[in-house]
């Protein structure tokens, strides 16, 4: 009698959903990473950019300032309208035209089709980025794994800007600068393909309850122009008339903003969504943060080119250990140490951490030795800042619900991009000007660019430590599940 083998256990529809929803989390992170490492793996290929292209020095700058300002002025927008109309059609179509985009930008030949595909490749990166961590508050609603989701999430916010670095040296030398490009073109089409058939449908609260086009140009406007400003202090500088006239101009387009969705029946934005202390506040925090962290992704960059030689994979190589730091912490650990202190009580040594890092980088000398005086800065940053990023997330994304939880994802990602653009612009005029007085006083041209650098990671330093007393003062500690349920059953009985 023949013996037939026995058929493989067959998974539990709740273990399968289980499953499909982690893999859905890895689709959208991988589109995440796409965006995330761009915004860095330009900044190494730039020199040869210039060279092949002609770019002046100021014109160089519009490669990557078109991009800044169309991302950090439409993320907002982007967020709500995913709310409005379903965050996966807004997620598969930022996808399609950032890797449309990035073709564009592989294959210029010229200065002006690079910086109008830098533009187009911004529209597509806030439309992505956007609504992605709306989509995995709504993936994950249980505490638990909500925070090990955004844990990883986070990880590929704060690490995929290391990894850029790296990947950006590898392609540049390697190949060549256009390839910097190319290579966002297979992440995308295989990111589009599995969102098609991963990510659920959503179809979103209709334009009928935020149909509000005042409200949407405004929203574009003040933010776009706001970024316009701070990239633009480069050159005209803080206290000229140009940067003065247009700061008032997007404060003016902000308030209006606000009076505006006041008054709407049924506006872009709802203002509720900042009466949260914890959403408002970790915003600001991450802000300031934000601000500090990006004095070493850009003048660290020029301190390791300029004073110690290095090429643009020994840059990549050096900034490693701020991804890895960021991976072991974010990654499984800061999940836990939320669900265990909270997110405020995880944050706030986060935060610790990074200001100490920075702090050693205020003392690096011209001849420095990698190993004992710039990896110990390294390790402290990325464990900091694996830890500080997924607490910030978590407070940010507290108050969302299900009808603006695309609007909340936005929210934290303009923080993040006004953050860096403010700090990133203050931190390099610091710097400019301190070295430039004393090259005047007649120091030599390395001490007077290492003693810029140093003020500038001081500040760099100072700004995380007001992130560490606001978050002391503005966040509250989350309630415990357990102490909620308790109220919630004392309550019924």
């Amino acid at each position: 009698m023949t013996q037939t083998a026995p058929s493989p256990p067959i998974a539990s529809p709740a273990a399968a959903a289980e499953r499909a929803r982690w893999i859905t989390l890895v689709v959208l992170c991988l589109g995440f990473l796409m965006v995330i490492l761009d915004s860095t793996i330009v900044n190494v290929a730039l020199p040869a950019i210039q060279d092949d292209l002609g770019f002046s020095q100021s014109g160089l700058a519009w490669v990557v300032n078109a991009y800044l300002i169309a991302f950090g002025g439409l993320l907002m927008l982007s967020g709500r309208i995913g709310d409005l109309i379903g965050r996966r059609r807004v997620f598969l179509a930022g996808v399609a035209l950032f890797t449309l985009a990035s073709i564009l930008c592989g294959a210029a030949q010229s200065q002006g089709m690079l910086v109008v595909a830098r533009f187009v490749q911004g529209i597509g990166g806030a439309l992505s980025s956007a609504v992605i961590l709306g989509m995995i508050v709504t993936l994950f609603p249980q505490p638990g794994e909500r925070a090990r989701a955004i844990g990883i999430y986070s990880f590929v916010a704060a690490g995929g800007g290391s990894v850029g670095l790296l990947a950006g040296g590898v392609l540049t030398d390697a190949i060549n600068w256009h390839w910097i490009f190319f290579v966002n073109v297979p992440i995308g089409v295989a990111t589009l393909a599995a969102a098609l058939r991963l990510v659920p449908r959503d179809e979103g609260i209709g334009l009928a309850n935020g149909a509000d086009a005042p409200g949407a140009l405004l929203l574009v406007g003040a933010p776009m122009l706001t970024v316009c400003t701070i990239v633009g202090t480069e050159d005209a500088g803080w206290g000229s008339a140009r940067t003065i006239g247009l700061g008032v101009l997007a404060i003016a387009l902000l308030a209006a903003f606000v009076a505006r969705e006041q008054r709407a029946a049924h506006p872009l934005v709802p203002l509720r969504i900042f009466r949260s202390r914890n959403v408002t506040g970790a915003n600001v925090v991450q802000m300031l943060m934000v601000s500090g962290m990006f004095g070493v992704f850009f003048l660290g960059v020029l301190y390791y080119q300029r004073i110690l030689g290095y090429d643009a994979l020994e840059i990549g190589l050096a900034f490693l250990p701020v991804a890895l730091g960021i991976a072991a912490m974010s990654v499984g650990l800061a999940a836990r140490l939320i669900m265990r202190f909270g997110a405020r009580r995880t944050l706030v040594p986060g935060l610790g951490l990074i200001a100490v890092g920075l702090g050693l980088f205020v003392r690096v000398p011209i001849d420095a030795d990698y190993v004992t005086d710039l990896l110990p800065s390294m390790v402290l940053i990325g464990i900091g800042a694996g830890l500080g990023f997924p607490s910030l997330m978590t407070l940010a994304m507290s108050g969302a619900t299900e009808a603006d939880s695309g609007l909340a994802s936005g929210l934290v990602n303009t923080s993040q991009q006004m953050g860096g653009a403010l700090g990133l612009s203050v931190l390099a005029t610091l710097s400019a000007s301190r070295s430039e007085n004393l090259l005047a006083q007649g120091e030599p041209l390395a001490q007077a660019l290492v003693d810029g650098y140093q003020l500038a990671f001081a500040v760099a330093a100072g700004l995380v430590v007001a992130a560490v007393l606001l978050a002391l003062v503005l966040l509250r500690p989350p309630r415990e599940a357990a102490v909620a349920a308790d109220a919630v059953v004392e309550h019924a009985g």
